[in-house]
């Protein structure tokens, strides 16, 4: 009865954890052998019987009959009159089946016995945890936030693993409450002990590729290709689509008449403004259209220094670098090139860190923020313009005119 009531306790394991038959009796059996070790100082000779469906379990000790005083090993061999206790005609030399009852192995070992077996299954249940999200990297996932941390968010899927998700992978602007349903990328899948580590982001690039895969139909089907895709999270993106099918608008497709298709997309990473560009194996075009919304005259490439330098109309320099310098950063990362933009027609201008002894160097990179690094790319601006695009005073953007005229009337 007492092996009954063991094993019945087990069972409850397989529920619990869904560990199919074969897998429980195999992880069963090795405990029961590890105890049988430490108490006999050998398993071989024993044959164990486990049906866990029905509780039961049967642990058979095989012993060699030797002549009354003749035992070297009482765990191989039994004596003669020991086995006829058992059996009144068993012989030497014959073997002998005994069975042995959990209660001798003593109390201590079924405690153990019962700890290692839980012990057993959480690594088997974390083992197939790591394979499923190891499987699952690069894909989008989404799970119930459980705890807030300072770091991290902790979340919990509909099985109840644990998933990561750490500031830094987190969109500055997201802000979640427990229950809230959040979507990510697997990042990455670790075993830290024998405990997978599953990590989620929402800033990776890959998420907004499979965003792209999951809310456009042709990029799903694989009629439009996303070839490349940059982001300063939160703020701005650039992606690259081509289409194998000449009467396929692959912008115009994934962007949705009015952005009715990419809108889903925006807000899901918290407004980021998206541009969506036609690749091209056409470098100077290629760069063209990173560049947008800006328009460029002219570009000059060094292909093997990875440089473009850039010519543009005064007027489009500002949108060539973008707000905080994102749009020409962006437009380096997915073309690979170090693009340097030149004002057109622009003589005689100076850089405005020639004039770090009369104007303070912050209010230089506020003039910076917005594109403006020379004096006359200053001078060529409407001062309450400059007012509403810096952080600037209109009194301290009134002296660094004057500063600047005065370099040119000089």
């Amino acid at each position: 009865m007492e092996n009954i009531a063991l094993i019945e306790s087990f069972s409850e394991f397989k529920d619990d954890k869904l560990i199919d038959r074969v897998t429980l009796m195999a992880i069963l059996e090795d405990v029961f052998r590890n105890a049988l070790k430490k108490k006999f100082g050998s398993d071989d000779n024993f044959d164990i019987i486990i049906n866990p469906d029905k509780g039961d379990l049967e642990i058979w000790r095989n012993r060699v009959v030797v002549a009354d005083g003749e035992v070297e090993d009482d765990n191989q061999e039994i004596s003669l009159s020991q086995a006829q206790k058992i059996e009144p005609d068993f012989e030497v030399g014959e073997d002998v089946s005994e069975e042995v009852k959990l209660i001798q192995l003593g109390r201590r070992s079924i405690l153990a016995l019962r700890q290692n077996l839980i012990s057993k299954i959480h690594e088997h249940d974390n083992t197939n945890i790591y394979k499923q999200f190891k499987d699952l990297e690069g894909e989008i996932y989404t799970a119930e936030v459980h705890h807030i941390r300072h770091r991290a968010i902790i979340l919990l899927d509909d099985e109840g693993n644990e998933i990561i998700l750490p500031k830094d992978r987190q969109i500055p602007s997201d802000f979640f409450r427990k229950g809230e349903n959040v979507r990510g990328v697997i990042e990455s899948v670790e075993l830290k002990g024998n405990k997978p580590a599953i990590i989620m982001s929402r800033t990776s690039p890959v998420f907004l590729e499979k965003l792209f895969e999951s809310e456009i139909p042709e990029v799903f089907d694989g009629l439009i290709s996303v070839k490349k895709v940059v982001r300063i999270p939160g703020e701005k993106a650039k992606v690259a689509v081509d289409s194998y099918d000449d009467r396929i608008d692959p912008v115009g497709a994934c962007v949705g008449m009015k952005g009715s298709r990419i809108h889903g997309i925006v807000r899901e990473l918290g407004n980021e403004n998206i541009d969506v560009i036609n690749y091209t194996n056409n470098l100077q075009l290629f760069i063209t259209r990173a560049l947008s919304p800006a328009r460029v005259t002219s570009i000059k490439l060094n292909e093997e220094g990875k440089r473009a330098e850039v010519m543009l109309k005064p007027e489009e320099v500002s949108k060539a670098i973008g707000r905080g310098g994102h749009n020409i950063r962006l437009a380096g990362q997915l073309t690979g090139f170090e693009i340097d933009v030149f004002r057109e027609g622009v003589e005689e201008d100076v850089e405005l860190s020639e004039f770090t002894d009369e104007i303070d160097s912050w209010i230089i990179e506020e003039f910076a923020k917005i594109g403006l690094d020379t004096a006359k790319s200053i001078l060529e601006q409407d001062i309450a313009d400059l007012v509403k695009r810096t952080d600037l005073e209109e009194e301290t953007i009134g002296e660094v005119v004057k500063i600047l005229k005065s370099e040119f009337e000089d």
